[in-house]
Protein backbone atom coordinates (compact mmCIF):
# COMPACT_ATOMS: atom_id res chain seq x y z
CA UNK A 1 0.00 0.00 0.00
CA UNK A 2 2.66 2.65 0.22
CA UNK A 3 2.86 2.61 -3.62
CA UNK A 4 0.50 5.37 -3.77
CA UNK A 5 1.48 8.75 -1.88
CA UNK A 6 -1.93 9.70 -1.16
CA UNK A 7 -5.52 8.20 -0.52
CA UNK A 8 -6.26 6.38 -3.10
CA UNK A 9 -9.15 6.95 -5.65
CA UNK A 10 -10.92 3.73 -5.51
CA UNK A 11 -10.01 0.57 -4.35
CA UNK A 12 -11.49 -2.31 -6.26
CA UNK A 13 -11.93 -5.89 -3.84
CA UNK A 14 -12.23 -8.65 -6.44
CA UNK A 15 -12.86 -12.52 -5.75
CA UNK A 16 -10.95 -14.22 -8.53
CA UNK A 17 -12.81 -17.73 -9.65
CA UNK A 18 -16.43 -16.95 -11.33
CA UNK A 19 -15.93 -13.32 -10.52
CA UNK A 20 -12.89 -11.82 -12.26
CA UNK A 21 -11.93 -15.09 -13.94
CA UNK A 22 -14.65 -16.33 -15.97
CA UNK A 23 -14.20 -20.09 -15.98
CA UNK A 24 -16.91 -20.63 -18.96
CA UNK A 25 -14.57 -18.15 -21.34
CA UNK A 26 -11.21 -20.10 -22.40
CA UNK A 27 -10.40 -16.64 -24.27
CA UNK A 28 -10.60 -14.67 -21.12
CA UNK A 29 -12.25 -12.01 -23.07
CA UNK A 30 -13.62 -9.89 -19.88
CA UNK A 31 -10.58 -10.22 -18.32
CA UNK A 32 -8.61 -8.50 -20.90
CA UNK A 33 -10.86 -6.33 -21.09
CA UNK A 34 -10.90 -5.75 -17.34
CA UNK A 35 -6.74 -5.70 -17.58
CA UNK A 36 -7.05 -2.77 -20.19
CA UNK A 37 -8.96 -0.74 -18.53
CA UNK A 38 -7.21 -1.00 -15.12
CA UNK A 39 -3.55 -0.23 -16.71
CA UNK A 40 -4.99 2.26 -18.76
CA UNK A 41 -7.03 4.70 -15.83
CA UNK A 42 -6.50 2.96 -12.26
CA UNK A 43 -3.56 1.44 -11.69
CA UNK A 44 -1.70 4.76 -11.11
CA UNK A 45 -4.04 6.42 -7.90
CA UNK A 46 -6.30 3.07 -7.43
CA UNK A 47 -5.54 -0.18 -5.31
CA UNK A 48 -6.32 -3.18 -6.92
CA UNK A 49 -7.27 -6.45 -3.94
CA UNK A 50 -7.76 -9.72 -4.95
CA UNK A 51 -9.88 -11.72 -2.42
CA UNK A 52 -10.45 -15.63 -2.67
CA UNK A 53 -10.71 -18.63 -0.98
CA UNK A 54 -8.03 -19.86 -2.32
CA UNK A 55 -4.44 -20.84 -0.58
CA UNK A 56 -1.83 -18.52 -2.20
CA UNK A 57 -0.25 -21.31 -3.75
CA UNK A 58 -3.28 -21.72 -5.47
CA UNK A 59 -3.67 -18.86 -6.68
CA UNK A 60 -0.59 -18.22 -7.94
CA UNK A 61 -1.17 -21.08 -10.07
CA UNK A 62 -4.16 -19.62 -11.26
CA UNK A 63 -1.73 -16.58 -12.15
CA UNK A 64 0.22 -18.86 -14.45
CA UNK A 65 -2.97 -20.18 -16.34
CA UNK A 66 -5.19 -16.97 -16.34
CA UNK A 67 -3.69 -13.29 -17.81
CA UNK A 68 -4.55 -11.69 -14.11
CA UNK A 69 -2.57 -8.51 -13.15
CA UNK A 70 -0.46 -7.80 -10.28
CA UNK A 71 -2.41 -6.95 -7.59
CA UNK A 72 -1.46 -4.65 -5.29
CA UNK A 73 -2.48 -6.65 -2.03
CA UNK A 74 -3.81 -10.61 -2.45
CA UNK A 75 -6.11 -11.81 0.83
CA UNK A 76 -6.25 -15.53 -0.03
CA UNK A 77 -7.58 -18.61 1.79
CA UNK A 78 -11.22 -16.74 2.49
CA UNK A 79 -9.19 -13.97 4.42
CA UNK A 80 -6.84 -15.69 6.65
CA UNK A 81 -3.80 -14.69 4.84
CA UNK A 82 -2.52 -11.41 3.41
CA UNK A 83 0.23 -10.29 1.12
CA UNK A 84 1.09 -7.60 0.00
CA UNK A 85 2.32 -7.45 -4.04
CA UNK A 86 0.57 -10.77 -4.61
CA UNK A 87 3.31 -11.50 -7.64
CA UNK A 88 6.62 -13.29 -7.65
CA UNK A 89 7.80 -10.21 -4.71
CA UNK A 90 5.50 -10.70 -2.24
CA UNK A 91 5.52 -9.85 2.13
CA UNK A 92 3.09 -11.45 4.36
CA UNK A 93 1.30 -9.02 6.79
CA UNK A 94 2.38 -11.00 9.99
CA UNK A 95 0.37 -8.40 12.29
CA UNK A 96 -2.98 -10.17 10.47
CA UNK A 97 -1.46 -13.45 10.90
CA UNK A 98 -0.40 -13.16 14.90
CA UNK A 99 -3.78 -11.94 15.34
CA UNK A 100 -5.85 -14.61 14.16
CA UNK A 101 -3.97 -17.01 16.75
CA UNK A 102 -6.19 -15.64 19.10
CA UNK A 103 -8.49 -18.44 20.86
CA UNK A 104 -7.36 -20.37 17.62
CA UNK A 105 -6.25 -24.27 17.71
CA UNK A 106 -6.32 -25.88 14.70
CA UNK A 107 -5.18 -29.22 16.43
CA UNK A 108 -8.27 -29.01 18.26
CA UNK A 109 -10.25 -27.85 15.10
CA UNK A 110 -8.90 -31.46 13.41
CA UNK A 111 -9.52 -33.41 16.57
CA UNK A 112 -13.32 -32.33 16.81
CA UNK A 113 -14.50 -32.15 12.60
CA UNK A 114 -13.19 -35.73 12.73
CA UNK A 115 -16.28 -36.53 14.80
CA UNK A 116 -18.67 -35.41 11.66
CA UNK A 117 -18.35 -38.09 8.87
CA UNK A 118 -19.90 -35.90 6.62
CA UNK A 119 -17.08 -33.90 6.53
CA UNK A 120 -14.86 -34.93 3.99
CA UNK A 121 -11.70 -32.92 4.42
CA UNK A 122 -10.68 -30.77 0.85
CA UNK A 123 -6.86 -31.95 -0.39
CA UNK A 124 -3.85 -30.79 1.30
CA UNK A 125 -2.78 -28.02 -0.63
CA UNK A 126 -6.48 -26.43 0.23
CA UNK A 127 -5.58 -26.66 3.88
CA UNK A 128 -3.82 -23.25 6.01
CA UNK A 129 -2.70 -22.94 9.38
CA UNK A 130 -5.67 -20.86 10.13
CA UNK A 131 -8.06 -22.41 7.83
CA UNK A 132 -9.33 -26.09 7.83
CA UNK A 133 -11.51 -26.91 4.81
CA UNK A 134 -14.23 -29.45 3.61
CA UNK A 135 -16.21 -30.81 0.93
CA UNK A 136 -20.13 -31.22 2.15
CA UNK A 137 -23.42 -30.94 0.68
CA UNK A 138 -25.75 -27.95 1.82
CA UNK A 139 -28.14 -29.23 4.01
CA UNK A 140 -25.74 -30.93 6.30
CA UNK A 141 -23.45 -27.94 6.16
CA UNK A 142 -26.56 -26.15 7.93
CA UNK A 143 -26.75 -29.05 10.60
CA UNK A 144 -23.20 -28.74 11.18
CA UNK A 145 -23.02 -24.92 11.45
CA UNK A 146 -25.31 -25.44 14.35
CA UNK A 147 -23.36 -27.72 16.59
CA UNK A 148 -19.77 -27.16 15.85
CA UNK A 149 -19.28 -23.51 17.01
CA UNK A 150 -20.95 -24.99 20.29
CA UNK A 151 -18.32 -27.63 20.89
CA UNK A 152 -15.31 -26.03 19.61
CA UNK A 153 -16.12 -23.27 21.95
CA UNK A 154 -16.02 -25.46 25.19
CA UNK A 155 -12.84 -26.31 24.35
CA UNK A 156 -11.51 -22.43 24.07
CA UNK A 157 -11.36 -22.15 20.08
CA UNK A 158 -13.34 -19.50 18.89
CA UNK A 159 -14.36 -19.87 15.40
CA UNK A 160 -16.19 -18.34 12.08
CA UNK A 161 -17.67 -20.83 9.45
CA UNK A 162 -18.12 -19.82 5.97
CA UNK A 163 -20.00 -22.12 3.24
CA UNK A 164 -20.51 -21.02 -0.52
CA UNK A 165 -20.71 -23.01 -3.64
CA UNK A 166 -22.98 -25.31 -2.57
CA UNK A 167 -20.16 -27.65 -1.46
CA UNK A 168 -17.26 -25.86 0.03
CA UNK A 169 -16.76 -25.55 4.06
CA UNK A 170 -14.20 -23.65 5.96
CA UNK A 171 -13.32 -23.67 9.45
CA UNK A 172 -11.65 -20.10 10.05
CA UNK A 173 -10.47 -18.06 13.50
CA UNK A 174 -13.29 -15.67 14.53
CA UNK A 175 -11.72 -12.71 13.40
CA UNK A 176 -10.49 -14.05 10.10
CA UNK A 177 -12.69 -14.05 6.78
CA UNK A 178 -12.82 -11.63 4.08
CA UNK A 179 -14.89 -9.13 5.77
CA UNK A 180 -12.13 -9.00 8.39
CA UNK A 181 -9.21 -8.88 6.44
CA UNK A 182 -10.66 -6.09 4.27
CA UNK A 183 -11.92 -4.52 7.24
CA UNK A 184 -8.45 -4.63 8.89
CA UNK A 185 -6.61 -3.07 5.60
CA UNK A 186 -9.38 0.20 5.22
CA UNK A 187 -8.30 0.49 9.28
CA UNK A 188 -4.71 0.64 8.33
CA UNK A 189 -5.33 3.03 5.78
CA UNK A 190 -7.44 5.14 7.32
CA UNK A 191 -4.56 4.96 10.34
CA UNK A 192 -2.17 6.18 7.78
CA UNK A 193 -4.30 9.23 6.48
CA UNK A 194 -5.08 7.24 3.22
CA UNK A 195 -8.78 6.94 3.14
CA UNK A 196 -9.84 5.51 0.03
CA UNK A 197 -12.46 7.74 -1.82
CA UNK A 198 -14.39 4.75 -3.26
CA UNK A 199 -14.38 0.81 -2.35
CA UNK A 200 -15.78 -1.47 -4.92
CA UNK A 201 -15.91 -5.05 -3.90
CA UNK A 202 -17.20 -7.18 -6.24
CA UNK A 203 -18.24 -11.39 -5.49
CA UNK A 204 -20.15 -14.49 -7.01
CA UNK A 205 -20.63 -16.96 -3.63
CA UNK A 206 -21.24 -16.95 0.14
CA UNK A 207 -18.05 -16.46 1.18
CA UNK A 208 -18.20 -12.79 -0.58
CA UNK A 209 -21.38 -12.24 1.00
CA UNK A 210 -19.81 -10.72 4.18
CA UNK A 211 -18.12 -8.25 2.10
CA UNK A 212 -21.25 -6.20 1.84
CA UNK A 213 -21.50 -5.61 5.07
CA UNK A 214 -18.63 -2.98 5.51
CA UNK A 215 -20.08 0.25 5.98
CA UNK A 216 -19.46 2.56 3.01
CA UNK A 217 -18.61 0.28 0.17
CA UNK A 218 -20.35 -0.48 -3.03
CA UNK A 219 -20.64 -4.08 -4.34
CA UNK A 220 -21.58 -6.03 -7.20
CA UNK A 221 -22.53 -9.37 -7.17
CA UNK A 222 -21.94 -10.41 -10.66
CA UNK A 223 -24.72 -11.95 -13.10
CA UNK A 224 -23.58 -15.35 -12.34
CA UNK A 225 -23.65 -15.29 -8.52
CA UNK A 226 -24.67 -18.56 -6.86
CA UNK A 227 -27.93 -18.97 -4.80
CA UNK A 228 -26.84 -18.45 -1.18
CA UNK A 229 -25.22 -14.92 -2.16
CA UNK A 230 -28.80 -13.91 -4.10
CA UNK A 231 -30.34 -15.57 -1.49
CA UNK A 232 -28.16 -13.07 0.97
CA UNK A 233 -29.04 -10.37 -1.07
CA UNK A 234 -32.92 -11.04 -0.80
CA UNK A 235 -32.90 -11.04 2.88
CA UNK A 236 -30.57 -8.54 3.64
CA UNK A 237 -29.60 -6.07 1.08
CA UNK A 238 -31.83 -5.44 -1.61
CA UNK A 239 -33.08 -2.18 -0.63
CA UNK A 240 -29.58 -0.86 -0.22
CA UNK A 241 -28.61 1.15 -3.28
CA UNK A 242 -24.75 0.87 -3.45
CA UNK A 243 -25.21 -3.02 -3.76
CA UNK A 244 -27.16 -4.46 -7.08
CA UNK A 245 -26.72 -7.34 -8.87
CA UNK A 246 -25.10 -6.91 -12.53
CA UNK A 247 -26.60 -8.08 -15.60
CA UNK A 248 -23.24 -9.14 -17.34
CA UNK A 249 -21.06 -12.02 -15.72
CA UNK A 250 -17.52 -11.67 -14.47
CA UNK A 251 -15.44 -8.65 -15.26
CA UNK A 252 -17.98 -7.60 -17.53
CA UNK A 253 -19.86 -7.12 -14.77
CA UNK A 254 -17.30 -5.17 -12.56
CA UNK A 255 -16.75 -3.36 -15.21
CA UNK A 256 -20.92 -2.71 -15.31
CA UNK A 257 -20.21 -1.38 -11.69
CA UNK A 258 -17.84 1.05 -12.35
CA UNK A 259 -20.67 3.12 -14.10
CA UNK A 260 -22.75 1.87 -12.76
CA UNK A 261 -22.05 3.86 -9.30
CA UNK A 262 -20.06 6.23 -11.48
CA UNK A 263 -16.72 5.30 -10.19
CA UNK A 264 -14.14 6.41 -12.45
CA UNK A 265 -13.78 5.42 -16.20
CA UNK A 266 -15.97 2.67 -17.34
CA UNK A 267 -14.75 2.03 -21.64
CA UNK A 268 -12.08 -0.04 -21.14
CA UNK A 269 -9.52 0.54 -24.20
CA UNK A 270 -10.49 -3.01 -25.92
CA UNK A 271 -14.28 -1.63 -26.52
CA UNK A 272 -12.48 1.24 -28.22
CA UNK A 273 -11.96 0.74 -32.12
CA UNK A 274 -9.93 4.09 -33.02
CA UNK A 275 -7.06 2.87 -35.23
CA UNK A 276 -6.12 6.04 -36.31
CA UNK A 277 -6.24 8.47 -32.96
CA UNK A 278 -5.64 5.74 -30.72
CA UNK A 279 -3.28 8.28 -28.78
CA UNK A 280 -6.63 10.51 -27.76
CA UNK A 281 -5.60 11.11 -23.93
CA UNK A 282 -2.39 13.56 -25.03
CA UNK A 283 -1.03 13.22 -21.59
CA UNK A 284 -1.87 10.10 -20.18
CA UNK A 285 1.26 7.88 -20.30
CA UNK A 286 -0.26 4.95 -19.34
CA UNK A 287 -3.50 5.01 -21.28
CA UNK A 288 -1.16 5.85 -24.75
CA UNK A 289 1.25 2.70 -24.35
CA UNK A 290 -2.26 0.31 -23.52
CA UNK A 291 -3.55 1.22 -26.65
CA UNK A 292 -0.56 1.35 -29.07
CA UNK A 293 -0.03 -2.44 -27.81
CA UNK A 294 -3.68 -3.01 -28.10
CA UNK A 295 -3.37 -1.23 -32.08
CA UNK A 296 -0.39 -3.99 -32.39
CA UNK A 297 -2.29 -6.93 -31.25
CA UNK A 298 -5.03 -6.43 -33.67
CA UNK A 299 -3.02 -5.82 -36.55
CA UNK A 300 -1.72 -9.41 -35.57
CA UNK A 301 -5.02 -10.75 -35.46
CA UNK A 302 -5.65 -8.96 -38.49
CA UNK A 303 -8.39 -7.25 -36.88
CA UNK A 304 -7.64 -4.12 -38.33
CA UNK A 305 -7.38 -3.28 -42.40
CA UNK A 306 -4.10 -4.43 -43.83
CA UNK A 307 -3.24 -0.76 -44.74
CA UNK A 308 -0.42 1.46 -45.12
CA UNK A 309 -1.93 4.67 -43.11
CA UNK A 310 -1.86 2.28 -40.37
CA UNK A 311 1.78 2.10 -40.19
CA UNK A 312 2.61 5.38 -41.48
CA UNK A 313 0.34 6.89 -38.06
CA UNK A 314 2.68 4.94 -35.98
CA UNK A 315 5.68 6.57 -37.47
CA UNK A 316 4.22 9.80 -36.82
CA UNK A 317 3.43 8.89 -32.99
CA UNK A 318 7.62 7.92 -33.14
CA UNK A 319 10.67 9.71 -33.68
CA UNK A 320 12.64 9.39 -36.20
CA UNK A 321 15.69 9.04 -34.33
CA UNK A 322 13.71 6.64 -31.95
CA UNK A 323 15.44 3.21 -31.17
CA UNK A 324 14.24 0.18 -29.84
CA UNK A 325 15.96 -2.55 -28.07
CA UNK A 326 14.86 -5.59 -28.80
CA UNK A 327 14.95 -8.13 -25.61
CA UNK A 328 17.72 -10.32 -27.26
CA UNK A 329 19.73 -6.90 -27.46
CA UNK A 330 19.35 -6.21 -31.05
CA UNK A 331 19.37 -2.15 -31.62
CA UNK A 332 17.55 -0.57 -34.71
CA UNK A 333 15.14 2.71 -35.10
CA UNK A 334 11.70 2.51 -34.17
CA UNK A 335 10.55 2.89 -37.62
CA UNK A 336 12.61 -0.12 -39.31
CA UNK A 337 10.59 -2.43 -36.90
CA UNK A 338 7.43 -0.72 -37.95
CA UNK A 339 8.22 -1.55 -41.68
CA UNK A 340 8.40 -5.46 -40.40
CA UNK A 341 5.16 -5.43 -38.80
CA UNK A 342 3.50 -5.38 -42.33
CA UNK A 343 4.79 -9.02 -43.04
CA UNK A 344 3.43 -10.04 -39.72
CA UNK A 345 0.05 -9.10 -40.69
CA UNK A 346 -3.05 -11.43 -39.55
CA UNK A 347 -0.17 -14.13 -38.50
CA UNK A 348 -1.76 -14.43 -35.22
CA UNK A 349 -5.12 -14.79 -36.13
CA UNK A 350 -4.98 -18.72 -35.76
CA UNK A 351 -2.55 -18.45 -32.51
CA UNK A 352 -5.00 -16.93 -30.01
CA UNK A 353 -2.34 -14.35 -30.11
CA UNK A 354 -3.23 -11.62 -27.52
CA UNK A 355 -1.34 -9.34 -25.29
CA UNK A 356 -1.60 -7.28 -22.39
CA UNK A 357 0.40 -5.25 -20.12
CA UNK A 358 0.78 -5.28 -16.12
CA UNK A 359 2.05 -2.77 -13.10
CA UNK A 360 2.53 -0.34 -15.51
CA UNK A 361 3.38 3.00 -13.96
CA UNK A 362 4.88 6.38 -15.12
CA UNK A 363 7.36 8.75 -13.65
CA UNK A 364 7.96 12.54 -15.52
CA UNK A 365 11.15 13.03 -15.51
CA UNK A 366 11.04 16.29 -17.06
CA UNK A 367 8.84 19.09 -17.98
CA UNK A 368 8.06 17.50 -21.43
CA UNK A 369 9.30 13.72 -20.75
CA UNK A 370 7.66 10.49 -19.12
CA UNK A 371 9.23 7.19 -18.28
CA UNK A 372 6.61 4.32 -19.02
CA UNK A 373 7.73 1.11 -17.10
CA UNK A 374 5.49 -2.08 -17.82
CA UNK A 375 5.45 -5.58 -18.07
CA UNK A 376 4.60 -7.06 -21.53
CA UNK A 377 2.91 -10.25 -21.75
CA UNK A 378 2.64 -11.70 -25.47
CA UNK A 379 0.40 -15.41 -25.74
CA UNK A 380 0.50 -17.16 -28.82
CA UNK A 381 -0.50 -20.55 -29.37
CA UNK A 382 -0.87 -21.20 -25.51
CA UNK A 383 2.69 -20.04 -24.79
CA UNK A 384 3.32 -16.83 -22.73
CA UNK A 385 6.31 -14.68 -22.72
CA UNK A 386 7.24 -11.58 -20.88
CA UNK A 387 9.41 -8.99 -20.68
CA UNK A 388 10.21 -6.18 -18.92
CA UNK A 389 9.85 -2.12 -21.08
CA UNK A 390 10.71 1.02 -20.25
CA UNK A 391 9.07 3.70 -22.46
CA UNK A 392 10.35 7.35 -22.96
CA UNK A 393 7.81 9.53 -24.27
CA UNK A 394 8.07 13.08 -24.84
CA UNK A 395 5.60 15.73 -25.54
CA UNK A 396 5.54 17.41 -28.37
CA UNK A 397 3.53 21.20 -28.56
CA UNK A 398 3.42 21.35 -32.34
CA UNK A 399 1.82 17.69 -32.46
CA UNK A 400 0.08 18.31 -29.38
CA UNK A 401 0.48 14.85 -28.39
CA UNK A 402 3.35 12.29 -26.78
CA UNK A 403 6.51 11.12 -29.17
CA UNK A 404 7.66 7.45 -28.72
CA UNK A 405 11.66 8.44 -28.02
CA UNK A 406 12.50 5.18 -26.55
CA UNK A 407 11.81 1.40 -25.95
CA UNK A 408 14.24 -0.87 -24.56
CA UNK A 409 12.55 -4.50 -23.22
CA UNK A 410 14.33 -7.24 -21.22
CA UNK A 411 13.01 -10.88 -21.32
CA UNK A 412 11.77 -12.08 -17.93
CA UNK A 413 10.67 -15.47 -16.15
CA UNK A 414 12.87 -17.49 -18.67
CA UNK A 415 11.19 -16.03 -21.44
CA UNK A 416 12.59 -16.05 -25.40
CA UNK A 417 11.13 -15.64 -28.28
CA UNK A 418 11.23 -18.82 -30.90
CA UNK A 419 11.37 -16.53 -33.62
CA UNK A 420 12.89 -13.50 -32.74
CA UNK A 421 11.65 -11.16 -35.91
CA UNK A 422 8.28 -12.17 -34.95
CA UNK A 423 8.88 -10.61 -31.42
CA UNK A 424 8.13 -6.77 -32.34
CA UNK A 425 7.72 -4.23 -29.46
Amino acid sequence: MDRLEGPPRLILVADLDCTLVDHDDPENNDLLRFNALWEAHYRHDSLLVYCTGRSFSSYMSLRKKRPLLTPDIAVTSVGSEIVYGGGESTVSDVVWTARLDYKWNRDIVVEETLKFPKLEPQPDKSQEEHKVSFFVGREDAVEIMKVLPGILEERGVDVKLVYSNGYAFDVLPRGAGKQGALTYLLDKLDIEGKQPSNTLVCGDSGNDAELFNISDVYGVMVSNSHEELLQWYEENAKDNPKIFHASERCGAGMIEAIQRFNLGPNVSPRDVMETENFHGESLNPAHEVVQFYLFYERWRCGEVEKSDKYLQNLKSLSSPLGIFVHPSGVEKPIHEWIDEMENLYGDGKEKKFRIWLDNVTSSHISSDTWLAKFVKHELSEGKVRSCSTKVLLSYKEEKQRLTWMHIHQSWLDESSSDDQEKWIF
